[in-house]
């Protein structure tokens, strides 16, 4: 698909990529009623789902899944369901393994390339829930996930009627490197920081798989990966969970409508997250670039995010089509 023109313009002051990315972190409130769900995945560990509805039942669903050390009750979570529970579309966010407030049962959590989940997902919204049309709206690395989702299944259920992916690390090793530069530090130190106490917690419960030796020596995000995520995941080391996991690869292969939306002033994303070859060669991919709106700080005063809008429209243009 040709590339598509964005038409974000954000306020002034939110045209610099760390204050619309902070702002939108760790100021913006958003309040959605939930009832929570959890499910029992195919390795007997769990899931805690947290849904809202719409006023009216509704055979639709979006699927909303979170980024990095992130949760259900994100704001850049609940801005887009209770944005389609208003236009009568039942939302579930969804929380990771570990990600809900209680350790998960296996070593292993979840990373950016964890598709059997969402496989597990996807079949409990269709057996169980009986939905007919899903969307997901993906952030960051749940973006990736559902991308690779999208362009490694040989058959993606016909429910599954479009996607929308926000600020994307398509390049798992080039954002790293990202992450890793000067002026990205303060990310850096806080995902890392977050990251190392839940392994804390992680080690007490499975003290024969890691030692307090090996977390001490976890200094930055790489090694995190090195030690933990690699390692818990059947991955020989950080380089090859980055190489097999990085949705990059997949992208020729979608076949369901996905829109992605990623901010050329993103400072977690390097050159190779702007899949500008593959959106023209793949006609169900579109790829929106705005000049603005940081990581996940695409910010409209007085009302909803412009990806929340975009994913609105661009599900109902598809549902038209």
């Amino acid at each position: 698909m040709p590339i598509v023109t964005s038409t974000y313009k954000p306020p002034f002051f939110f045209r610099n990529g760390f204050v619309s990315t902070v702002y939108s972190g760790l100021i913006r409130r958003i309040k959605v009623e939930h009832k929570r769900e959890r499910i029992t995945l195919s390795d007997n560990d769990f899931l805690d789902l947290d849904w809202s509805f719409a006023t009216k039942k509704t055979d639709r669903v979006i699927v909303m899944l979170h980024g990095l050390e992130g949760n259900a009750q994100r704001p850049y979570m609940l801005g887009p369901a209770k944005l389609f529970n208003e236009n009568g579309v039942d939302a579930v966010c969804v929380n990771f393994r570990g990600c809900s407030g209680e350790p998960n049962l296996e070593y292993r959590s979840y990373h950016s390339g964890a598709t059997e989940d969402l496989v597990d997902i996807v079949k409990h919204l269709i057996e169980v829930k009986n939905y007919s049309e899903i969307y997901f709206h993906g952030i960051s690395l749940g973006a990736n996930m559902v991308l690779k989702y999208l362009g490694e299944q040989n058959t993606i259920p016909s429910q599954v009627k479009g996607v929308i992916a926000v600020s994307v690390p398509c390049d798992l090793n080039g954002s790293c490197k990202e992450l890793h530069t000067f002026k990205n530090i303060l990310y850096h130190n806080n995902f890392k920081r977050h990251l190392v106490n839940r392994l804390k917690i992680k080690q007490a419960q499975h003290s024969d798989m890691l030692s307090i030796d090996k977390i001490k020596s976890i200094k930055t995000l790489r090694d995190f990966d090195d030690v933990y995520t690699s390692k818990a995941h059947g991955f020989k080391d950080a380089d090859d969970y980055y190489k097999q996991c990085s949705s990059l690869q997949f992208l020729s292969n979608i076949k369901v409508p996905t829109l992605i939306i990623n901010a050329l002033n993103d400072s977690f994303l390097s050159p190779e997250c702007y899949p500008i070859k593959e959106a023209k060669h793949n006609k169900n991919l579109f790829l929106e670039m705005p000049i603005y709106g940081g990581h996940v700080g695409f910010i409209k005063l007085r009302g909803y995010y412009y990806n929340e809008k975009r994913a609105l429209e661009f599900f109902n243009t598809q549902q038209t089509e």
